[in-house]
């Protein structure tokens, strides 16, 4: 599961994704211009599964530890689980602006490891959500 979020002027608002058994659940909740909350759900291929698997290991994820990284604040946080095979890890880490972020961290290498791995996650699956249901995700 990966999710990001934050409560400001416009509620409680979020985006996450959520793989399990095949089946990828996207959620988007904002509150801007009093839109509702966005869920969409479908399931992919093996193919599609064993190239989120090859993302995930290749980034060496599993190698990093989130002690050091900003804590959750006021302007919101972001979270990755991920079980693969026997590792089960989950991170949380105060909301990525910008890499400046991750540069001004305690752990810069270990949060830029984190940062692009959500950043390509998030790409390729809001390119599935585009090509699945014919929308634009953001």
């Amino acid at each position: 599961m990966s999710s990001v979020g934050h409560s400001g002027k416009h509620g409680h608002e979020f985006l996450e994704f959520e793989y399990s058994h095949g089946r990828l659940r996207y959620a988007n909740n904002s509150n801007y211009r009093n839109e509702s909350l966005i869920r969409k759900e479908m399931w992919i291929s093996p193919l599609m599964i064993q190239e989120l698997k090859r993302i995930i290991e290749a980034s060496d994820i599993v190698k990093e530890d989130d002690n050091k990284w900003p804590k959750k604040s006021i302007v919101g946080k972001q979270e990755l689980e991920i079980r693969l095979g026997s590792d089960h890890i989950a991170f949380e880490t105060a909301k990525i602006g910008s890499l400046v972020d991750v540069n001004d961290s305690q752990d810069p290498e270990g949060l830029r490891v984190f940062y692009y791995l959500v950043q390509d996650l998030k790409c390729l699956l809001f390119s599935l959500i585009s090509l699945h249901f014919k929308i634009k995700p953001i």
